[in-house]
């Protein structure tokens, strides 16, 4: 079961991973850093945010608390006018960083106790936490994504209208056990994997 769950997390991360790669994509270098306001969040700020979060929360993951004392959130949401590059690079060192942790996870360390800001979690909870708390913030750069793109955004799930055809082609298949995400996210034996 545990295993399963493991696996199961990582799974979702990947995807999670794969829709803010594709709204990326799908923008060009200056609706990274639009902002509707002064007090609202750009997609470059959210992104800094999450890589200032997941190395915080997943390095040494198991031994040290969360909230790392050379963390800087307050300086997360502020604009740096970087390039996409710096950008992307940011994005993918915190999602390697979270990936690393959790190939080191075994099913005996889920009830293990980590601290965030002193308040105890079991692995499997902190695991949990940030799986709400990253596609939240992913939703919000899809989100910023459509908006920005108009009519030139390139659907991430099922476009508008064609359920039912989705469906038709889900449904003509044989049931079976398979992970959701498994037909966006490559096996790891394929190559370009989601790292």
């Amino acid at each position: 079961m545990a295993g399963n769950y493991l696996e199961s997390a990582r799974k979702q991360f990947e995807y999670y991973k794969l829709l803010g790669d594709k709204t990326f994509a799908q923008l060009s270098d200056e609706q990274l850093y639009w902002q509707y306001n002064a007090d609202s969040n750009s997609v470059a700020i959210i992104v800094k945010h999450l890589w200032g979060n997941m190395l915080s929360r997943w390095t040494d993951f198991l031994t040290t608390d969360g909230e790392k004392e050379w963390r800087n959130r307050d300086a997360e949401f502020e604009t740096e006018n970087k390039s996409r590059a710096a950008l992307l690079a940011k994005w993918n060192e915190g999602w390697n960083c979270l990936f690393n942790a959790l190939n080191q996870l075994s099913e005996e360390d889920l009830e293990k106790i980590i601290y965030i800001r002193n308040q105890g979690h079991t692995v499997m909870e902190a695991i949990n936490r940030q799986l709400a708390h990253y596609p939240y913030h992913v939703g919000q750069i899809v989100f910023l994504g459509k908006m920005l793109c108009g009519e030139k955004w390139q659907s991430l799930s099922i476009p508008k209208g064609n359920s039912a055809t989705y469906n038709a082609e889900k449904f003509s298949q044989e049931k079976g056990r398979q992970h959701f995400t498994d037909e966006y996210i490559k096996k790891p034996d394929e190559e370009n994997k989601i790292n």
